[in-house]
């Protein structure tokens, strides 16, 4: 199966129990629009390539597309799809006005330069523009793209529409980007896991918590799980990881990882490979990195008593169902990780209506949000005795298929 078949195996299951007929099942599983581009890029040394290029807009019943933009290798079409798709359940779950979008290209922007990747965003977004708008699509960073890609995309499409801020969202803050919102992702993460832990029997203060993915949003779940008394034993970049189970410093970490990027050669630390942080013995494991990091091949050797999945499907349909059978509590990512697109609507309502909030106002309201949503699919887990997996899906699609309902789609 690919991303997209492995996602749609919860929605079916969801859609099972909310007994949707084949034809609102087709309206709610399949993209409603979709769009590949080829995208000519000028490189440094004079020649030309061409990379594929995707913008797929699965579901707008409740608001307008949202999801990020993603540079990436293996940014083909299925895994947009299956990305778009979780957008869209995600955004239900956190109950904000969005629907589920995701753009992409492949390429490895690793080993491209900045006047490159700058071009080759420009290309993109003049090749996609007219399926943007504020009220329409509003794209966002995603893996391989951060705020400076977020304002060649902002500049591009304003030179052919004007000045338009909320056209996209995770912008530097000069350029109308909201206070919080790099955090987001990660605070949110962290937002759940307090919510949850009298729920899961942990106590947060002193918990052993192991991240894989130092990014954008692993490396701001290390640093909040610090904040607030969690021993970070293991943390881990593309390269690898480093590992001390008295607790690692997450600030120094975080400080040496801003000057040369990687956490290699860290002090006062053991390194250890990205297969060895997963089986790590620890209280909590977050996968904060890639997709299908835990499968039907390693479930088994997982020791976290909680997987919240920090990254997007970073557990197999197989691995889940062996976590599952061995008590391990999985909170799923369209619960776990819609800090980002929550704080993504902040900062979209920001634009609109041209007033700044300060950091305190912007964490308390993703709390809310954060907490709001974790509550509501513990009373789904309660109510129809199922998984957390299985209730957010219950949650985002029943949502999803109401406002369909409400709108005369079905």
């Amino acid at each position: 199966m690919n991303a997209f078949d492995e996602v749609n195996l919860s929605f079916d299951r969801a859609a099972d129990r909310l007994d949707l007929d084949d034809g609102t099942r087709d309206l709610l599983k399949k993209p409603w629009r979709e769009l590949t581009v080829s995208v000519p890029v000028r490189m440094d040394d004079g020649s030309i390539k061409v990379f594929n290029g995707y913008r797929i807009q699965h579901n707008a019943a409740r608001g307008p597309y949202k999801g990020g933009t993603r540079y990436h290798p293996r940014a083909d079409v299925d895994e947009v799809r299956a990305l778009a798709s979780l957008m869209t359940w995600k955004a239900a779950v956190a109950n904000i006005p969005f629907g589920g979008g995701k753009g992409g290209i492949q390429c490895d922007p690793t080993t491209m330069s900045e006047p490159e990747l700058n071009r080759m965003t420009r290309r993109y977004t003049v090749n996609i523009h007219h399926l943007l708008g504020v009220n329409r699509d509003i794209p966002a960073p995603d893996m391989g793209t951060n705020s400076q890609t977020m304002a060649w995309m902002m500049d591009a499409y304003g030179s052919i529409e004007g000045y338009t801020p909320g056209i996209v969202t995770g912008k530097p803050i000069e350029l109308g980007g909201s206070v919080g919102r790099d955090s987001a992702p990660g605070q949110g993460v962290v937002y759940v896991m307090d919510e949850a832990a009298g729920d899961l029997g942990l106590t947060v203060s002193g918990a052993r918590v192991a991240v894989q993915g130092f990014g954008q949003v692993g490396s701001w779940v290390a640093r909040a799980a610090h904040t607030r008394g969690c021993k970070v034993i293991a943390v881990s970049d593309v390269e690898g990881g480093i590992y001390n189970p008295a607790g690692l410093d997450v600030p120094r970490v975080a400080e040496r990882y801003r000057q040369c990027s990687r956490l290699a050669g860290f002090p006062d630390a053991e390194t250890l490979t990205n297969a060895e942080l997963l089986e790590l013995d620890c209280d909590v494991l977050v996968p904060a990195a890639i997709e299908g990091a835990i499968h039907k091949d390693n479930a088994d050797r997982v020791k976290a008593a909680v997987v919240v999945e920090a990254a997007n499907h970073p557990v197999t349909p197989e691995g889940d169902s062996v976590l599952n059978d061995r008590g391990v509590q999985v909170m799923p990512d369209i619960l776990v990780n819609a800090g980002g697109v929550v704080g993504s609507y902040f900062e979209w309502t920001q634009n609109l209506y041209q007033r700044r909030w300060d950091e305190r106002e912007v964490n308390a309201e993703l709390r809310k949000i954060m907490a709001g949503a974790y509550r509501a699919v513990r009373e789904v887990v309660r109510r129809e005795q199922v998984t957390f997996r299985e209730a957010a899906f219950l949650l985002g699609v029943g949502r999803v298929h109401r406002a369909a309902k409400l709108r005369g789609f079905v």
